[in-house]
């Protein structure tokens, strides 16, 4: 008789997740490192989740739509009042108003109305981590820059051309068509510096949405202290 051996067990060895690198360079307006950063997790370290982030742009811009398209139904057309002709004896069909949708120039069934609300609620705590959802993800594709400060002597938009050009070769993909600068606070100087650059939106960090991030593929933050500051309002 053959002795059997014994059969050994497998041990399955769990794998842990690769930490994320969540260090970032700090430029100057010239395009030379300053230093780096550490940004939190909670901001820029999250996974990307695609429907949360369709659900509360498609509500932000039901919210943002007026609904002014109208049509009048047959009470609000004008005329009508009168029986075109006698019921019985013309040949015709019965009718009893111009107004009617069937007449030319008469009301419209089932129109549009401006009325109709197309609002839709959003939970703060929802519409946060759709933003930062976002930012994680242009995060991660390397479309987010961090700058130290942009100073301007005066306001010019020639000056603010240069600024761009040089900050805009850090990116991972030098083809940028639309740009935001992320301003922590009001700078008057800069703002109307770039604000003749069609492909540069100028926004506060305070007022960034996932709408606006959606418009535009990169993002230039100024003053990262004082960005991460305001950003971490946003979670109170």
């Amino acid at each position: 008789m053959e002795k059997k051996t014994p059969k050994t067990m497998k041990t399955t060895v769990k794998k842990t997740a690769p930490k994320l690198n969540l260090d970032a360079t700090v430029y100057s307006q010239k395009g030379t490192t300053v230093e780096s950063i550490s940004l939190p997790a909670k901001i820029f370290g999250l996974k990307w989740n695609a429907d949360l982030v369709h659900e509360v742009v498609v509500s932000m811009m039901a919210n943002k739509r007026s609904g002014t398209a109208h049509a009048k139904d047959r009470s609000e057309v004008s005329g009508g009042g009168k029986k075109p002709w006698k019921q019985k004896g013309t040949g015709r069909s019965r009718h009893g108003s111009s107004r009617s949708p069937i007449w030319v120039g008469g009301g419209v069934t089932f129109g549009p109305r401006n009325d109709k609300d197309y609002s839709k609620k959003i939970n703060k705590k929802t519409k946060v981590k759709a933003l930062f959802t976002m930012l994680s993800d242009k995060f991660a594709k390397e479309m987010i820059m961090f700058v130290d400060n942009i100073s301007l002597k005066e306001i010019k938009t020639k000056e603010a051309v240069v600024v761009l050009a040089s900050l805009v070769k850090k990116f991972k993909s030098e083809k940028v068509k639309k740009v935001i600068l992320a301003l922590p606070e009001k700078d008057a100087t800069v703002e109307k510096s770039f604000a003749n650059l069609p492909n540069v939106t100028i926004i506060s960090v305070s007022d960034l949405s996932p709408m606006a991030l959606s418009n535009a593929k990169s993002l230039i933050f100024l003053n990262p202290k004082a960005t991460l500051a305001v950003l971490e309002t946003k979670l109170k």
